[in-house]
């Protein structure tokens, strides 16, 4: 059994209290993910079908061998969940917020030059074959698709470490608790190297690629580093506008492959190390990966503007107890302050609850 301990502060209240979430208990906990791999992983390794070797110069090796491989939390989607997503955008209105749309619009234009993606609509007009569709910039191919999506979660997985690292620093300094906010920068952060990981085993990325992920992510790092120092308010909500954009751009993926013009991928298994991380049937497809992929995207869009609107050196973060489910976080763009206020005090009563039934 897992337990996870956090001191909390309620937003209108400087009074500190303790309260400890049990991973197991099903009405206060997100579906989490275990950290015991599949069985079938577990029974090649001890018949000798996996390398005894840990660490391999490829992704594959991320796949896991051993017990504890997963050592972060991380949601795992029912079927209807993963269809609740809806493509949705936070309307800027604060000069901080039209800023930070702005830098992320610029972002988009620049990575849809470099990786090709032009967004066009598919005329209705006339009768195009799929070779046709992609000469023309309708349509991406899966090697478009993955590097566009490798660059991208390359990317993304900097703004969570940056801000752990930060908020990590800041409490160590001023000698105070954080109120939750590092574990959840951390687990945003590692759920989009686990992105990056999961397409990594689908394609080996070339020289030039790597050299403009190394120049891209040396870039981004320190100025999103020096800017969450000036306002991470401002910073959650760029995160927010990016998660936006990542949301649709697997919704238009999902919908190109859900529509036969992937036929690479139509058939195409799932990468062992999603379905250990996800914990997907022995038997899914890369459809599966994606609305996985998809949802965390969703959940990182709300996670991150419900901070955005909250005072990040005194408010709590509530999803250091527990997150709504997608039917909320896909249908609704994020948590304003008084109702992220209300969500800790829910959250409270129902650990109060549940250690009252448990003693």
């Amino acid at each position: 059994m897992m337990i996870r301990t956090f001191t909390l502060r309620l937003l209108s209240s400087q009074q500190h209290t303790t309260l400890r979430l049990v991973g197991a208990a099903q009405p206060l906990c997100r579906a989490w993910a275990s950290t015991v791999t599949s069985n079938q992983t577990h029974e090649k390794a001890r018949n000798g079908n996996i390398n005894s070797q840990l660490t391999k110069p490829d992704a594959v090796s991320t796949v896991p061998t051993m017990r504890g491989e997963w050592s972060l939390f991380h949601p795992v989607y029912t079927s209807e969940e993963v269809k609740a997503v809806e493509v949705l955008h936070h309307e800027a209105t604060t000069i901080s917020d039209k800023v930070a749309y702005g830098l992320v619009m610029l972002a988009r234009r620049m990575f849809d030059l470099v990786s090709g993606y032009k967004h066009k609509e598919i005329p209705k007009d006339k009768v195009l074959s799929l070779a046709e569709l992609r000469m023309g910039g309708y349509l991406l191919d899966e090697k478009a698709w993955l590097a566009r999506i490798l660059f991208l979660e390359s990317i993304a997985g900097v703004p969570g470490m940056v801000a752990a690292t930060l908020r990590h620093l800041t409490s160590l300094r001023l000698m105070r608790r954080d109120s939750g906010w590092i574990h959840t920068c951390l687990e945003e952060a590692e759920n989009e190297r686990m992105h990056l990981m999961t397409f990594m085993t689908l394609r080996e990325p070339s020289f030039f690629f790597r050299a403009l992920v190394l120049g891209a992510q040396g870039v981004f790092y320190n100025l999103f580093f020096l800017s969450y120092m000036i306002s991470p308010r401002a910073c959650h909500r760029f995160v927010g506008h990016l998660e936006e954009e990542a949301v649709g751009t697997y919704t238009r993926c999902i919908a190109d492959l859900e529509a036969g013009r992937i036929p690479e991928w139509t058939d195409k298994a799932a990468p062992q190390i999603a379905i250990d991380y996800w914990r997907l049937p022995q038997d899914a497809k890369m459809i599966d990966v994606l609305y996985a992929v998809r949802s965390d995207e969703t959940t990182h869009r709300f996670v991150n503007h419900s901070l955005a609107n909250l005072n990040p050196t005194t408010d709590v973060n509530p999803f250091a107890f527990r997150e709504p489910d997608m039917f909320v976080k896909g249908k609704k763009i994020a948590f304003e302050r008084l109702e992220a206020e209300e969500y800790v005090k829910q959250s409270r009563q129902l650990l109060d609850q549940e250690s009252g039934v448990r003693r």
